[in-house]
């Protein structure tokens, strides 16, 4: 996850994922990888893990030596109280199940280069530098497949604990690439052996790269890196962050104020204000905070990938449980309306998220909060067969206003919502129409 010090720097920065996401667009044949993109854009929900060292001290992933609130030096002592003793990869899959999400991303190594597994590089992981002393996530791996969730590696490029890493940290020395390239080649031969290590041991189903910004997809590698992944593994997924050689784009934190024009996306966010486990940050976001952004997302024909962060030991906070079992006992309510679904109407149509059925012959209308009286729909040109309250055996009558016999514009359609029928956190109206939906997007004169 990527944390700035200055405005200018993220200005910058800004500028530069932007002009990264447009060449994603280019370099990758939104035909070619349709096929293996169908279980993402049906998954909807994914869950993120930044497990690591930071945990110890509550700081940071790795970003806090960087921006020098603590020393390199000092951060890695947290390698001496990493112990995972309360780890249980199997309760971690059954929360994950029980949410609803249908994929989980689990940081293998974050930006400060220690490995959750046991690399065969000379380099920092959790079994040879902690008192952990174990693989981490083969007994993880192995738990999702139990419960039916894909696998998901987050893996950064960026390693500032690698001596023949360019460091951009303030603590580090900078080379220029071009001034020594047998050394860049060094750590490009490391990195990728680490990606090969990921790869064949767990043989992700997902790879959320991160930190590609401090490069160039030349001086990464980056052709090759997909080209090696796809080589064991040709229906694997890459997100953006590989300078355009990715699959799908991946927005972070702030939610997309009109709808991504990309073919796949997600929107990864905290439960709180931070990635991994920080105690004193209690800005929790509620159930129904949550729900609504995701219902935003799948709105949009996006995804949303929701992270938590564990303690040291493995346990998970209280907080995180609350909430994932929450958005879990939504989902199952309304899951017809969430998963396999389509992203919903263009705006303007519904105040309001909105999905489609697969074949387009169902509209899912997400009322926020609780509603009292009606909500309306405009420019729908079908035939409402029946409404239906998801979730309930509540059905609804609709009225049509304004719609004249002699006009092929079509009126307004006023749905009296029942408040004895209402979910706690947001209902979901299901209308089932009498073909595929036909809007009208005039602008109402008569002709």
């Amino acid at each position: 996850m990527k944390r700035f010090l200055f405005k200018t720097s993220c200005v910058l920065m800004i500028a530069t994922l932007l002009a990264n996401v447009v060449k994603a667009q280019s370099k990758i044949n939104p035909d070619s990888i349709k096929t293996k993109m169908q279980w993402f854009a049906d998954a909807k929900l994914g869950i993120f893990i930044h497990w690591g060292i930071y945990a110890v001290n509550g700081i940071d992933e790795s970003w806090s030596f960087y921006n020098k609130k603590i020393s390199h030096n000092d951060y890695m002592k947290q390698l001496k109280g990493f112990t995972a003793a309360k780890y249980n990869p199997e309760e971690w899959a059954s929360l994950i199940k029980e949410s609803g999400a249908k994929y989980a991303v689990m940081t293998t190594k974050h930006h400060d280069g220690v490995a959750l597994w046991n690399t065969r590089q000379k380099h920092y992981s959790v079994v040879k530098n902690t008192p952990a002393k174990r693989d981490l996530l083969t007994p993880f791996y192995a738990a999702l497949d139990k419960q039916g969730i894909k696998r998901g590696a987050y893996y950064s490029l960026i390693d500032w604990s690698s001596a023949d890493y360019p460091a951009f940290t303030k603590d580090s020395t900078r080379y220029k690439i071009s001034e020594d390239p047998a050394r860049w080649q060094r750590f490009l031969t490391f990195n990728q052996a680490q990606i090969d290590e990921v790869n064949k041991a767990f043989k992700p189903d997902l790879w959320w790269f991160d930190g590609d910004w401090e490069h160039s997809a030349e001086e990464w590698k980056a052709p090759l890196i997909r080209k090696n992944i796809l080589s064991l593994k040709p229906d694997a997924i890459l997100n953006g962050r590989l300078q355009g050689y990715g699959d799908y784009d991946t927005p972070e934190q702030n939610f997309p104020v009109t709808r991504p024009k990309f073919n796949w996306w997600e929107l990864c966010m905290t439960i709180n204000n931070n990635w991994g486990y920080q105690p004193q940050d209690t800005a929790w976001k509620t159930p129904y905070e949550v729900i609504s952004i995701f219902a935003d997302a799948i709105s949009n024909g996006g995804n949303m990938l929701l992270d938590i962060g564990p303690k040291e030991d493995g346990t998970i906070p209280e907080q995180e449980v609350h909430i994932l079992k929450e958005l879990g006992k939504w989902n199952k309510k309304h899951g017809e309306a969430i998963f396999n679904t389509l992203g919903g109407l263009p705006q303007g149509h519904f105040y309001g998220p909105t999905t489609l059925s697969k074949d387009s012959t169902v509209l899912y209308l997400f009322l926020s909060g609780k509603v009292s009286g009606n909500v309306v729909v405009k420019g729908l040109k079908n035939t409402i067969k029946k409404i239906r309250v998801v979730g309930t055996e509540k059905t609804i009558e609709p009225k049509v206003v304004g719609k004249i016999s002699w006009s092929p514009i079509p009126g307004l359609v006023f749905i009296p919502v029942p408040e004895d029928s209402q979910d706690e956190y947001m209902s979901v109206l299901a209308l089932e129409l009498d073909k595929p939906v036909s809007l009208y997007q005039g602008q109402g004169g008569l002709k």
